[in-house]
């Protein structure tokens, strides 16, 4: 019986290839209520320009939101509310230990990451 083969090593070569990178775990930016959602527009907008990954979840109640949170592995949730737009804070919970503290609305990249670091503690 006459056969015609081809080899080349393709699993050979695919052992070759590093691991892609993780994609960096996002921070969500959680309104409550209308007069937050401007606020937090401008909050994700200033992560994002930071270089950190921000999803900004507007439906659902909080607890939607909290869960959409925890779906997407996001590292951190920011919370924005009333009582934080009228003392210029924001509540920053982090996820993995579910420890939460106000921080600065206007919080750099590198406090950001600082504190993240201190609440994964």
């Amino acid at each position: 019986m006459a056969g015609v083969g081809w080899a080349a090593g393709i699993e050979r070569l695919a052992l070759l290839i590093d691991e892609p990178p993780l994609s960096p775990r996002p921070v969500a930016v959680v309104p409550i209520g209308e007069a937050a959602e401007a606020a937090a527009l401008v909050l994700a907008e200033t992560l994002r320009n930071q270089g950190f990954a921000v999803d900004l979840g507007y439906s659902g109640n909080l607890q939607r939101r909290m869960r959409r949170a925890n779906r997407i592995n996001a590292r951190a949730a920011v919370l924005i509310g009333d009582d934080e737009i009228s003392r210029n804070v924001a509540t920053l919970r982090d996820l993995d230990s579910g420890e939460q503290r106000e921080v600065p609305m206007d919080l750099r990249a590198s406090e950001l990451r600082a504190r993240l670091g201190k609440l994964g503690g």
